[in-house]
This record gives C-alpha cells, sequence and structure tokens, in this order.
C-alpha cells in the first residue's frame, strides 16, 4: 500500500474490519474530513515548528555595525583637533581608525554572504526539530502502551452488572443510575443566610447554657466571650483560645478552634518573625490534635459497625467514680504550659544568639534535660592550670565566672495556710470554689488546675574580680527581676543583673581605696567618686591635677577598664592604660595597687612632660642596686632622673613619696668589676627648693643679645613649704620655672665642682672672685645670665697653673676661670682668660682688622686688653685643654720668633715671616717656597707634640697675570711645591732636636738643600707623564719619596729603579736601587719592611695603578714577581756616559723643552764620585747630572723592552 507523510493514505480513505460485517466503513466515506485532498508543499512547511536557536535577523546586525561605524566617526572628528599629538599623531590615528573599520566591514560582508542560503538552512533546522519531536512522541507512546500493560496485569475484571444488561437488552437503554453517582453530580442545595445565622445562634445559647450551667471554668479562663458559634477564652499574658461544641446534645464533647499566645518578643526585632503569635502550618496541627485529645479525653469513641471488632480504636478512659468531666481544666493547663514554654524558648533562643554576637567566649548556656530551665553564665575567665604556681596564688585564684543566671519554668502553689492548690488570690479562691460548689455539688472534678510561672534566679559569685561583695547581694526585692510576657528581651535581663553586680563590685572598690593601707592618698573629697550616668557606673579616681582615671566593667566580657578623661594628652596614655588593664585582668586582686602605681606614674609623667618641653634628658630607672636606692629613704614610691645636659654621670632626681616631692642632686659611676655594669650613687646632695626658688634669683633665657625674663607665678605652693594635707594631690603640681631654676642650679654646682676637682688634683691653689668680676671676655658677653651675677668666680696663679708650660713668663699673675651656659639649654663651656705681659703681634691677612680675633674655635684674642681667652666645650677636661692649647700658642710664638730671627743669624735673606695668628706660622724657606706649620698636640704638656706642614709657593706677579689671562696659558705644575710629597717624613723632622728651637733650624736647612734635588726628580715626573720624555714615557716612570731625603724613580714593570739621596754636607748620592749600599740620608726614615735591596711586594691595586701610568706592561705579569729590584743593565757604563755628557755641557735630546734652567756651573768644577752602584755629586750640580743618568737608563731600558 502506498503511503504519505503524517500517515495519510493515498486516497484518504481506510476500511476497518473486526471480522463482523456491521463494523466496516465503506471507503466512500472519509475518515477525516477536509483531509481528501493531498496537502501542498506550503501546508506542509506551515506545520514545520519554526526554530531560531543561535540566529539574529541580518538587519538587526547591519544596523548595530553601522551606527557603531558612525558613533566612532563622529567622536573622533570631535576629538581629533584637540589632541596634543603632532600632525603625524593624528594621521596615524585616523589610518588605525580606518583599518579596524574596514574588517569590520568584510566581516560584514562576509556575513551577509552566508546570509543567503539562510532559508535552506532554517528549512531543514525546522524539518530536524520535527523530526525530533516525532520521534519524542513516538518513544512516549511506546512507554505508555507498556506501563498500561503492566498496570492492567494484575488487575481483575469486575462482576457483571446483570440488573443493567437486562434492562438495556429488552428496553434497549439505561433504567436506573448508581445512587454514588448521583452523590458525586448532584450538590445538595446550600444553606441561606438567615439558616446559618439562626444555626449560630442555636450553638451560642447551647455554649452559653453548658458553660454557665455545667462546664467548670478556671478562674483565670473566666473571662471569655462569645460569637460566631464559639466561645474565646483570653488569659492574659499566656494565650488566647477559641473551642465550640460538636453538637447539641448533653454528652457532645467540644473541639479546638485556634490559639493566639500573648506575647511580645523584645530586643533585636530581625528575629520576631521565627516566634509568630498565632501558630501554623504543622504546629497549628500538633496543637489542634492535642487540645481535642485533652478536650475529648473522657468522651467515648463512636462504633463503625462496618469495622470489624479487631480493627476497632482502643477505647477512650473512663471517668473514676463521683467525678465531673473538666475539659476546660486539662486545655488550660495544656495552654498555659504551652504559652510558658513557648516564652522559655524565645529568651534561650535570645541567650544563644548574643552569644553568636560577641558574647560567645564570655557567657555559657547549660539546659536542662527537661527543657525546663536554663542557666546563663557570665564574666568567663579562662582558667590557668600552671604547674608550678604558687600555693598561695592557687588559694586567692580569682573564681572563673562572675555569677550565674537562671531562668526556670516552675509551677506554683498556695501556702498550706490558704489551703493549698494552685496560687491565686484570695478572691479567686472564693470565686473557685463558689463556683466548684454551684455547678459539681457534691462531686469531685476530674482534673485540677496547675499554675506555673517564669523564675528568675541569680547567683552572683563571691570574689568576682577580686571584690568580696555583700552576700545579700543575690537577694532582690520582689517584682525586681521579672520576665515580662509583653517584653521577652533575656539581654536586658541579663544586663540588669550585670549592672547590678558592677556597682556592687565598683563600690568595693571605692571603700577599700578611701579606708585601706592607701587612704592617706585617697581619702581627700572628691578622690574617688562612684558615678552613675544612664545605667553605667563608674569609678572616677583623681590622680593629679587635671588627670583622672576612670575604672569601669565592660559589661560583656567583664574585664577592668582604665580610661583616662583628664586633658589633651589622654589620647596618647591610652596604650600604656591598655596595658595597665590587662595586668588587672591577669590578676583583680591587684587593682588598689595599680591604681596606686597608675597615680605615680601620671606624677611622673607630668613632670618628665614639663622636663622633655624644656628640652631635658629623662630616664624612670637608672642601673642602679636596691642598697642604692634605699639611700633615698624608705618613703620614696618612684622615682625621675634628668640627666644634666653636659655632665652625663649627674642627675637632678626627683623622688615621688605618697604625699609631695623631694628633690636630690646625685652623681653616679660604674661599678667597677661588675659584670651588669651596675651603679653606685658617688655623692648625694639634697636641694632645699624653698631656698633655691624663694630668694630673689630669676632664670632668664638668653636668646643672643637679649634676654627674656620668665615670669614667676605666685601661689601657695610656690616653693614647696611645709606640707599640708588639705591641698591633696595638688602639691604635686610642679611649676616649670621651678623645675628650670632646680636645673640650673644643679649644672652651676656641678660645673663648678668639676673645676674645682681638676685643680685640686694638680694641687693647684685657687680663689673665690666677686660675680661683678667674673664676666666673660666681650666676644662672649652673649653667653651671660642675671642668675650668674649670683654665682661666684675662680680665680688661680699663672705660676701655679702654668708652672713648667713654655711661655709661662708670658702670662699675668691672675687667671680666671668662668663656666658658661649651665642656666641655658645650650652646651656648658668653660673659658680661661689670660692676660698677657708680651707676645708675637699677629701677623698676615688671617691675623685680621678688628682688636678682637678669633684664630680658632677654642681661642679668641683681644688686642686692645691683651687678653687670651680659651673656650673649653667640655668642664671635666677644661684645665687640660687649657693647658694644651696654651702650650700650642706658646709653641707657634718659639716658632714665629725663631723664623723672624733665622734671616739674621743664619743669613738666609730670602727666610722670612709671612703669617702668624697664634695657631699657624706660615714663612717663605727658599725664593717662593712656602711652608705652613700647625700644631695639634692632643695631650698637655707632650713632648712628642705632632704638627701639620702645608707646603706652597708665592704667587708671582707673572703667574698672576696668566691665571688673569686665559690666553696666556700656564702650567699648574708652576704653582706646585714638590716638598708636597715628602709631607709626611718632613713634619718628623721638628721631633729631632733636644728644643723647638733646634728641630726648627734643622727643617729649615734640610728644605733649603733639598729643594734643587726635589726639583730635578719633580721635572723628570713631568716629562714623563707629558711625553716629552719619549722613553720615560714609553717604558712608564713612577716617582715616590721613601724618606725626608730620598726619592725614588721606578721604571717599566717595577724591576728597576734608580734612588736619589740627600747626604750630608749638601751631597747627593744616585744609586741604582738593585743594589745595596750602607748609606743612609740624613733624616731618614724608613719603615722596618723597607731596606736599600728589597722593596715591599706590590699589591693588586698598586699593580692597577703602575699598569694606568704605563710602568707595567703586561698587566699578567704575575705579583709575586714584581716585588723584587734588579740591577740595572750596565748601569756603571751609564753613569760614566752620562758624567762625561755633563762635562761637555750636552743635554738630552728628548728633555730639552722640559727642562728648567738651573744657574750655570762650570763642569770643569763639579765635584762627582763614582761609584760601582752609581755616584755622589753636589746637591748644586745633581739638576746637570740627574737628568743625565735618568735619559740614559730610560734609553737602556726603552730598547732591552723592545727587542723583548
Amino acid at each position: 500500500m502506498e503511503t504519505k507523510m503524517n500517515g495519510i493514505h493515498a486516497h484518504g480513505l481506510v476500511t476497518l474490519s473486526n471480522g463482523n460485517r456491521n463494523g466496516s466503513i465503506h471507503a466512500n466515506e472519509p475518515l477525516v474530513r477536509g483531509l481528501g485532498d493531498d496537502p501542498s508543499p506550503e501546508e506542509l512547511e506551515q506545520e514545520l515548528p519554526v526554530v531560531v536557536d543561535g540566529q539574529i535577523p541580518l538587519g538587526d546586525l547591519l544596523s548595530r555595525v553601522v551606527q557603531s561605524i558612525y558613533a566612532e566617526l563622529i567622536e573622533l572628528s570631535e576629538t581629533l583637533p584637540n589632541e596634543k599629538n603632532s600632525d603625524a599623531g593624528r594621521k596615524r590615528m585616523i589610518a588605525d581608525w580606518v583599518v579596524k573599520t574596514k574588517k569590520q566591514v568584510v566581516k560584514l560582508y562576509a556575513v551577509m554572504r552566508w546570509s543567503r542560503d539562510a532559508g535552506d538552512v532554517q528549512k531543514a533546522m525546522n524539518i530536524t526539530a520535527f523530526l525530533l519531536e516525532q520521534n519524542r512522541q513516538f518513544e512516549e507512546a511506546i512507554n505508555s502502551i507498556t506501563t498500561t500493560k503492566e498496570n492492567l496485569a494484575p488487575s481483575r475484571a469486575r462482576n457483571h452488572d446483570l440488573l443493567t444488561s437486562l434492562d438495556v437488552l429488552t428496553t434497549g437503554s439505561y433504567q436506573r443510575l448508581p445512587s454514588q453517582i448521583k452523590k458525586f453530580f448532584i450538590s445538595p442545595a446550600n444553606l441561606t443566610d438567615n439558616e446559618v445565622k439562626k444555626t449560630l445562634r442555636d450553638m451560642e445559647d447551647q455554649i452559653r447554657y453548658r458553660l454557665r450551667m455545667n462546664e467548670i471554668i478556671p478562674i483565670e479562663m473566666s473571662q471569655y466571650r462569645i460569637e460566631d458559634g464559639r466561645v474565646h477564652f483570653t488569659v492574659t499574658n499566656l494565650f488566647e483560645t477559641s473551642v465550640s461544641l460538636r453538637g447539641a446534645q448533653r454528652d457532645d464533647g467540644w473541639f479546638f478552634v485556634h490559639v493566639e499566645f500573648l506575647h511580645t518578643v523584645g530586643g533585636d526585632l530581625i528575629d520576631v518573625q521565627d516566634f509568630p503569635r498565632r501558630p501554623t502550618d504543622m504546629l497549628k496541627h500538633h496543637i489542634t490534635d492535642e487540645a481535642n485529645g485533652r478536650l475529648a479525653y473522657y468522651v467515648p469513641l463512636p462504633t463503625d459497625p462496618d469495622v470489624p471488632p479487631e480493627f476497632q480504636p482502643p477505647p477512650r478512659p473512663q471517668l473514676p467514680p463521683g467525678a465531673v468531666d473538666t475539659p476546660f481544666v486539662r486545655l488550660f493547663n495544656f495552654l498555659q504550659m504551652m504559652s510558658l514554654s513557648y516564652q522559655l524558648e524565645i529568651l534561650f533562643f535570645q541567650a544563644q544568639r548574643l552569644r553568636s554576637l560577641g558574647w560567645k567566649e564570655f557567657l555559657t548556656l547549660e539546659k536542662s534535660q527537661d527543657s525546663k530551665s536554663f542557666t546563663a553564665s557570665y564574666w568567663i575567665r579562662p582558667v590557668s592550670n600552671t604547674p608550678g604556681r604558687p600555693v598561695f596564688n592557687q588559694r586567692m585564684r580569682v573564681p572563673p565566672l562572675g555569677g550565674s543566671l537562671t531562668i526556670s519554668l516552675v509551677d506554683t502553689h498556695s501556702s498550706n495556710k490558704a489551703g493549698g492548690g494552685p496560687l491565686r488570690t484570695p478572691k479567686d479562691r472564693i470565686l473557685a470554689k463558689l463556683q466548684r460548689d454551684g455547678k459539681l455539688g457534691g462531686s469531685r472534678p476530674s482534673d485540677e488546675v496547675e499554675t506555673f510561672r517564669i523564675d528568675v534566679k541569680w547567683e552572683p559569685v563571691n570574689g568576682a574580680l577580686g571584690a568580696n561583695t555583700s552576700p545579700d547581694l543575690g537577694k532582690f526585692e520582689v517584682g525586681e527581676f521579672v520576665v515580662n510576657p509583653q517584653d521577652l528581651n533575656f539581654e536586658a535581663i541579663l544586663q540588669k543583673v550585670i549592672m547590678k553586680h558592677v556597682y556592687a563590685i565598683l563600690a568595693v572598690y571605692q571603700h577599700s581605696l578611701e579606708n585601706g593601707p592607701y587612704r592617706a592618698m585617697f581619702s581627700f573629697p572628691g578622690e574617688v567618686l562612684l558615678v552613675v550616668e544612664d545605667g553605667f557606673a563608674a569609678l572616677r579616681v583623681h590622680l593629679c591635677a587635671d588627670v583622672y582615671i576612670t575604672v569601669s566593667v565592660d559589661p560583656r566580657t567583664g574585664r577592668i577598664t582604665l580610661r583616662d578623661t583628664g586633658g589633651l594628652s589622654a589620647a596618647g596614655r591610652a596604650p600604656r592604660y591598655a596595658m595597665i588593664s590587662e595586668r588587672i585582668n591577669e590578676n583583680p586582686l591587684m587593682v588598689n595597687d595599680i591604681l596606686v602605681m597608675a597615680r605615680f606614674n601620671t606624677i611622673i609623667d607630668l613632670a618628665e612632660q614639663k622636663a622633655q618641653y624644656m628640652g631635658l634628658q629623662t630616664f624612670r630607672t637608672r642601673n642602679l642596686p636596691r642598697e642604692e636606692l634605699a639611700k633615698f629613704g624608705p618613703d620614696v614610691r618612684t622615682f625621675l632622673f634628668i640627666r644634666l645636659a653636659s655632665f652625663r654621670s649627674h642627675y637632678l632626681v626627683l623622688l615621688v613619696t605618697e604625699l609631695e616631692f623631694r628633690f636630690v642632686l646625685i652623681s653616679v659611676q660604674v661599678l667597677a668589676g661588675n659584670p651588669t655594669r651596675n651603679l653606685f650613687m658617688e655623692d648625694i646632695g639634697w636641694l632645699d627648693v624653698q631656698r633655691i626658688h624663694g630668694g630673689d634669683i630669676v632664670v632668664t633665657e638668653q636668646l643672643g643679645p637679649e634676654s627674656r625674663k620668665v615670669p614667676r607665678t605666685s601661689g601657695p605652693l610656690g616653693g614647696f613649704g611645709h606640707y599640708d594635707i588639705k591641698l591633696g594631690t595638688d602639691r604635686f603640681n610642679l611649676e616649670n620655672e621651678v623645675l628650670r631654676e632646680l636645673y640650673a642650679y644643679c649644672c652651676a654646682r656641678v660645673a663648678y665642682t668639676k673645676v674645682e676637682l681638676q685643680l685640686k688634683i694638680r694641687s693647684i691653689p685657687y680663689t673665690y672672685m666677686s660675680p661683678s668680676s667674673s664676666d666673660p671676655p666681650s666676644d662672649l658677653a652673649h653667653l651671660h645670665s642675671s642668675l650668674a651675677r649670683s654665682v661666684p668666680g675662680l680665680c688661680v696663679q699663672s705660676s701655679d697653673i702654668l708652672a713648667g708650660v713654655p711661655a709661662a713668663e708670658a702670662a699675668m699673675p691672675n687667671i680666671r676661670v668662668i663656666p658658661l651656659n649651665w642656666w641655658s639649654n645650650k652646651k656648658l663651656q668653660v673659658v680661661t682668660c689670660v692676660k698677657l705681659k708680651y707676645v708675637q703681634q699677629p701677623v698676615g691677612k688671617r691675623a685680621g682688622t678688628n682688636t678682637v680675633i678669633r684664630p680658632s674655635k677654642r681661642i679668641i684674642y683681644d688686642a686692645r686688653e691683651a687678653i687670651v681667652s680659651f673656650l673649653s666645650e667640655n668642664v671635666d677636661t677644661c684645665v687640660d685643654e687649657f693647658l694644651e692649647e696654651w702650650a700650642k700658642v706658646s709653641k707657634m710664638v718659639v716658632i714665629a720668633r725663631e723664623v723672624a730671627q733665622m734671616a739674621k743669624q743664619k743669613s738666609w735673606e730670602d727666610v722670612r715671616l709671612l703669617s702668624f695668628d697664634l695657631q699657624t706660622v706660615e714663612f717663605a724657606y727658599a725664593k717662593d717656597y712656602t711652608v705652613s706649620i700647625t700644631c695639634t698636640d692632643q695631650l698637655m704638656l707632650s713632648n712628642n707634640s705632632s704638627y701639620e706642614l702645608s707646603f706652597s709657593r708665592i704667587r708671582k706677579l707673572g703667574r698672576l697675570v696668566g691665571l688673569l689671562d686665559p690666553g696666556n696659558s700656564l702650567d699648574e705644575d708652576d704653582l706646585f711645591n714638590p716638598h708636597e710629597d715628602a709631607e709626611p717624613f718632613l713634619k718628623h723632622v721638628l721631633h729631632h732636636g733636644p728644643r723647638l728651637s733646634s728641630s726648627l733650624h734643622q727643617l729649615v736647612e734640610l728644605l733649603r738643600d733639598s729643594l734643587p734635588l726635589f726639583c730635578v726628580v719633580d721635572v723628570m715626573r713631568r716629562n714623563s707623564e707629558s711625553g716629552r720624555d719619549n722613553d720615560a714615557h714609553a717604558i712608564g716612570v713612577d716617582v715616590f719619596p721613601k724618606a725626608a731625603g730620598w726619592y725614588r724613580v721606578l721604571y717599566g714593570d717595577s724591576r728597576h729603579a734608580l734612588d736619589f739621596r740627600l747626604m750630608k754636607g749638601r751631597r747627593v748620592a744616585i744609586l741604582d736601587a738593585g743594589h745595596f749600599l750602607a748609606i743612609r740620608a740624613p733624616h731618614e726614615r724608613t719603615k722596618p719592611t723597607q731596606n736599600a735591596t728589597k722593596s715591599k711586594p706590590v699589591k693588586q691595586d698598586e699593580k692597577t695603578r703602575l699598569s694606568s701610568k704605563g710602568v707595567i706592561k703586561d698587566k699578567n705579569t704575575p705579583i709575586e714577581e714584581l716585588g723584587v729590584l734588579l740591577p740595572i743593565p750596565g748601569f756603571a757604563e751609564l753613569v760614566k756616559e752620562a758624567v762625561h755628557d755633563a762635562l761637555r755641557g750636552d743635554k738630552p735630546t728628548s728633555l730639552q723643552e722640559g727642562m728648567v734652567q738651573h744657574p750655570q756651573h762650570n763642569p770643569k768644577t763639579m765635584h762627582v764620585v763614582h761609584l760601582d752602584t752609581g755616584l755622589i755629586c753636589d746637591v748644586d750640580t745633581v739638576g746637570l747630572l740627574a737628568p743625565h743618568v735618568h735619559y740614559r737608563v730610560s734609553k737602556r731600558l726603552a730598547s732591552r723592552s723592545s727587542t723583548t
């Protein structure tokens, strides 16, 4: 058979046959009207489902791309002119935009090409979806048939309906319908409104009759109303419920309708919805079942005749004989218990939530097994079970908790005197008795009324936070701590209990401070106050001045907290109070001791703050043993050490007792042989503050030429007079003026003591002079104070203090010693004033034009008064420094005097004094060559004085013109003094002679004799470095001094060298350094490691230096091969040739331009002595011989280097 889509046959007709002719359908009748013709393709396509998954309209895509390109083009046209880039940058931006846009257009074009086949793709997707849907329907049909087969397999056919079959066969139709069908399809008629109202009124009358005549209603439920066919009972603060009758018969029971619990959740209202007043869903279902069960507890169940006896439910209990059923009593007991349990659960939930909001570590909850009570313990403390803890601390340990709060559900009873039974008022007991007698007569009720309530019990732990509170603290008045059903708030109850506990603990602290061991400090009125504000209790303790400390207890943690409430500096003390609070919480038994410590620390803090404002250095403790601190007295509680800025071992100590300040000046020293470097008090001086501050002394701060007076404040505490207990802690209000005067007095006292001690050690007698005659010199007039006029000065004799010092006879008899700056914050100084009899007058540019000159920081000279002032920065060594400076000045005077006389005594006309200023002497020793001498003694009366020499040359007119005229080039070496390189050796010459004058003559003679030698060696060095000497420049030459009259010229790879050594009698030896020669130059000093045959091994840095100068050509030469000098090859012949060249008057061609002009000598008059290793010549002829020898040696070494 040919078929079409959708199962439609070719002819649109089908014949169904079941073996019966009557069941046939003729072929000329269509099975479905309208389907006789074949459907067109368009109709078939309409039946296909449309699938647009993952496709978008091409128009939307085209519109979006065009709009995006247009928007970018508009933005580019608006922002491009404002760009700070160059024109090339703008063009680059346009090109980038064009490239990006072109890519988008190309993509869009490709999409449009693909969209030509969109219709075919869409049709294929629709056909695919149609086939998938058809496949799903086939699978569902198969599954349904399979399920039906499995379900029908165990089913049984119903009994044959013979009566209906007979009716159909005889009459051809049904004669009757089953009654069940009528009930299902025919609904009964609805009651009218009047019928409903009448029914409810009848039920209300029946309820009213039953309540008034028969039913026992608990007095607690006596408030009720009847409406809407039921009765509503209201029990204040418990519940509101409604019940109704099951029927109008006398034995018909009651059934439960609804209940609403009459409570209100307080506190955080976020979780109120978790506790609805009207139960819903499952909770209401359970309550309804339980309430109905209690109401019908004694009502017998109806019997179903269709149920076999063995399947009947168990019968309900029977009433005892003589008992009357009281369902409302059972309902009241049940709903009362439900309401109170509900409230208890709410409180427990609030307690649990409170723990999750930060109370978890400090609040524990414990619920009873019957869920009728729970206990909340607050202020939980961590228990420390340290094994090595002392027994005393174990016995005095603070309890691990502050207290407990128990909320429980308890039953209440009247007293035996009142007749027992539930807890009721006398009026309610009488009403209950009348109702019972009236309704029951001589019978008894089946159930009795039970009354319950929520009880709150507080048990504070004695000794919590170290306070032994009263045993009656846990007892409170009736109604003080009750659970209010209209405001169920566990946190409020707990806070109320904790606040009462906090108040009791703080009251114990207050009593112990005012009446305990520290009553002398805290018994003044207003020192300790217990304040309560907005239910918050705190202890306000006065510490000092306007500083108060507040002691409070955190209600959540039970930790004691200290807060500062005085002044702007409270924030700075907050970290320290936090640390003190930690100590208190570790052991609350120490709260009084810590408060006393905080008081003393505050006093010391204020004093330290004032001292620091004045720029003083303070210390809380010093490394003093306990026995040393005991010298201050037994009643001293704390200390403040103020170090004197100018005296590191002296302290002004502020001693704090329980009632006042005390002041003492001490000096300390390190205890010898102590590994911990403990200190001991060397001297103790007690200060009378009233005598120091109460006099006419006024401290002034010196700020240059003008001084500013510090005003004195008058008051009862100005001088720290006799103790007055009425003043309280205000006695510790230390004034800045008092502290400033005490510090200045201590500095003055120590300064004069140290000066006197130095004079006593040297057995130098001294006397005191009036303050008016002890003024400092005019240059130090600004270092003056009006307070200094009240302190006498010191006077010593020059014959005593300058005994044995050079030029002691130049000083006048009286020498003044005056300490300065002890009254200010500047560094303390001591000035020693000496009036001179005679002295070499300062000359030169550094002498100045004023009458007062200051050649150094420590020396001031008044030429008009002839007074030299020696300023010392260290009081401990002021006498030593004075003698040292005096020794320097005296030595400079000797040198200046000898130089001034040297031209006449030695006939050295070119030796002349250039400058002298008490510290430095500068003179010319030959032509324009000068030297400057400065004494640098570090020890008093040192015979091995150290000097510093500075060599230079005088700028002549020709040199000045060269410097001023840039076109006239002048070599800087023309201003170089060659003696500068040998300065480390020359400065020791001043120590050779027994006297300074003879040593000075030796130095000048050595400088004059060695000048020609040093000049010619310096010329060799310059010519080698500049390249004028080709051979020397090729092999490399290094020139350096070996001693005061000894120069060495090192060649090539540091294996060959020439020595130029000055000898006695103005002779010079030119030697091969590779040979040993037992000859010493005058004033020659060499180190032990240096000798004539070997030099020090060349280090890596020296090797690098020599290589950079060209001395070492091969950097890879091993260092160990560079430490030994080798003889110069053919040196004897080279010397002879050099001497012959000099006798002939020839000059080396490579040195023609570099040689300096020397005086002409007749070669026949030269005195030259030939040696195996060199020659000896006069100083005057070294300028002729040395260049020839150097030229021959460098040429020989250069030729050998080129051949190798």
